[in-house]
């Protein structure tokens, strides 16, 4: 599968053997690098010399050093090179011959005026996979402008069907369009070494984060291309299933997930109120959907008689998909965490570690060990690189 083999590969995985050269900086391509590394790539991060990828300077920092940087980043080696100076080139060139994958998340136009754009890197180095992340892609009427996560949350709709109805409008909690492109670009990048696999030829792959968001909005799409509505935010509350959302107990939320006819029999009569299922009002979906106001008070009557522990334990007692609005803390202490090996260890520089989400890509064929390889220092590995390139 790779086109050069790595002489004392360490790592294992589906990937081993593949080396990626990873121009990439902040989130999208260091997520998307992340996950190859994850799955035995060697990553090789070519930094600017001066300050290395922005991401180095986001907080939060242990004695100087950027975790936000290491949670994105372990497993990789870093070498600093100037593309703009000739030694710092062939170094970087000799990098290229080498590599089965190339990743950068620069704005369009930036590899070309550099002298690395997919047409001249593809006609000299005929193997090379190619993969750029940008705001908008390589085409279309906005493929330059600049774009950040937040923005791309914005534009891309997504910031339109989250949060409370009548309320601001509000981010996802986590930066949903640049993970969403990284989670993409690794799709793309994977299946673009399948191809060269079958065939012998590379290709480019060019995934806009604008596009990933539109491919996100799911459902919101065809409700506004099929009914002609235009979805706003529901809170927590599906959009086309019902009941499917957070209902108040006396001491917080439950979120019950009755997805059919059947779950919302088994709901009402967990709830002892049998009388709701036989309701015309509530026969199918379509019905409850019509009547959610109505429905939720009457369930919510029930619930707020007791806690969200006790209503778990008779929910789910019943089969029905329930759980609770846990906190990232309550998130991290669920034994399905420790049970799935989901919080691995990293080295965090100064003789501790770092806790850092583990990889949820399990595979039969390959370990998920509970700890993993530091991010590198900038320009700390060198003359490791440099000794693999042949000095």
């Amino acid at each position: 599968m790779t086109q050069n083999a790595v002489p004392n590969a360490s790592k294992s995985g589906p990937l081993s053997g593949i080396v990626v050269v990873d121009l990439s900086r902040i989130l999208a391509g260091p997520y998307c690098t992340l996950l190859m590394a994850e799955m035995g790539a060697r990553v090789i991060k070519v930094e600017p010399p001066k300050g290395g990828d922005d991401a180095r300077a986001y907080g939060p920092f242990i004695k100087g050093k950027s975790t936000y940087f290491a949670s994105v980043n372990r497993g990789k080696e870093s070498i600093a090179l100037d593309l703009k100076n000739d030694a710092d080139r062939k170094i970087f060139e000799k990098l290229l011959a080498k590599a089965d994958v190339v990743v950068e998340n620069f704005r369009p136009g930036t590899m070309e005026k550099l002298g690395y754009g997919w047409e001249t890197l593809h006609a000299k180095y005929p193997k090379l996979i190619y993969a750029a992340a940008s705001g908008f892609g390589h085409s279309g009427p906005n493929s330059k402008d600049p774009a950040y996560d937040m923005v791309m949350q914005g534009m891309g709709g997504i910031m339109s069907i989250t949060g409370n109805e009548g309320q601001p409008p509000s981010r996802v909690g986590m930066s949903i369009g640049d993970i969403g492109a990284g989670l993409y670009t690794a799709v793309a990048v994977n299946a673009a070494l399948v191809h060269r696999l079958k065939t012998g030829e590379s290709t480019k792959v060019d995934i806009g984060m604008f596009d990933c968001q539109l491919a996100l909005l799911e459902n919101a799409i065809m409700r506004y291309t099929v009914e002609g509505e235009i979805p706003g935010p529901l809170g927590a509350r599906h959009p086309t299933i019902t009941p499917f959302q957070a209902f108040k107990t006396s001491d917080g939320s439950i979120i019950i997930a009755a997805g059919n006819d059947s779950l919302f029999v088994k709901t009402s009569e967990a709830l002892g109120r049998p009388d709701m299922a036989t309701n015309p009002d509530y026969k199918t979906n379509a019905l409850r959907q019509k009547h959610h106001g109505k429905l939720e008070r009457e369930i919510e009557s029930v619930l707020k008689a007791n806690t969200t522990a006790h209503w778990i334990e008779v929910v789910s007692k019943a089969g029905v998909p329930c759980g609770p609005i846990n906190n990232i803390a309550q998130a991290l202490a669920h034994p399905q965490v420790a049970a799935r090996n989901m919080v691995v260890e990293v080295p965090d520089g100064s003789g501790g570690t770092l806790k850092l989400a583990g990889n949820p890509l399990k595979m039969s064929a390959f370990a998920d060990p509970p700890t993993r390889a530091p991010a590198p220092d900038l320009d700390s590995d060198r003359q490791a690189i440099l000794s693999y390139l042949g000095g």
